[in-house]
């Protein structure tokens, strides 16, 4: 992960929703379970981007040459 930038700054949070989130997230401090809601939300939205790109060269062919073992040489 690249170098991140903290910054110290008052929110309101929804305390029932944040104990929530820890549930399914598995955290246990609160800044601990925002960054990982955050990382979450990022993380989703690669997957629908990548959801919707088009892979026209992705043939069946193509995925047999790439999953093909290799040797070394």
């Amino acid at each position: 992960m690249a170098s991140a930038t903290i910054r110290r700054t008052n929110i309101n949070l929804d305390t029932e929703l944040v104990q929530q989130a820890a549930a399914v997230l598995g955290t246990v401090q609160t800044t601990e379970t925002v960054h990982a809601a955050l990382r979450e939300v990022v993380a989703r939205a690669a997957r629908q981007r990548l959801a919707q790109r088009d892979f026209v060269d992705l043939t069946p062919q193509t995925l047999d040459e790439i999953r093909r073992p290799r040797t070394a040489g």
